[in-house]
């Protein structure tokens, strides 16, 4: 089983729901999750990791955005398809343009979860 760590914003209402689900769905335990907003073992500067998702599969190279995904995806059996998918560049290209597109309303969305449960 590959081991993958991933940082996400601690302090995004939108990222902890993220999380929440992924963690639900990582039944083997299989992702680190590690909250970049107050981690000293981040790859890159603080801002930098919070801008966009990172992860690392065991002892790869950092990814980031789209592909920083489909590692979490390829690492939680249900999602694995997705994953694999992501490995033609011309899927992870697709995704890739998504994510940032999301990263444009990503501010707005965070406005409007502030406040609200993560688990809800």
């Amino acid at each position: 089983m590959t081991r993958v760590s991933v940082w996400h914003d601690g302090n995004c209402p939108l990222c902890q729901r993220e999380v929440a689900l992924m963690r639900r769905l990582d039944r083997r335990g299989a992702i680190e999750f590690i909250d970049a907003t107050g981690s000293q073992s981040c790859p890159l500067s603080q801002a930098e990791m919070l801008a966009r998702l990172h992860a690392r599969e065991a002892d790869g190279p950092l990814l980031s955005g789209a592909a920083a995904f489909a590692a979490m995806w390829r690492a939680i059996p249900l999602l694995r398809p997705l994953g694999e998918a992501a490995r033609n560049r011309f899927v992870l290209a697709l995704l890739e343009r998504c994510y940032l597109a999301f990263l444009r309303v990503r501010p707005i969305l965070q406005k409007r979860l502030a406040g609200r449960s993560p688990n809800g």
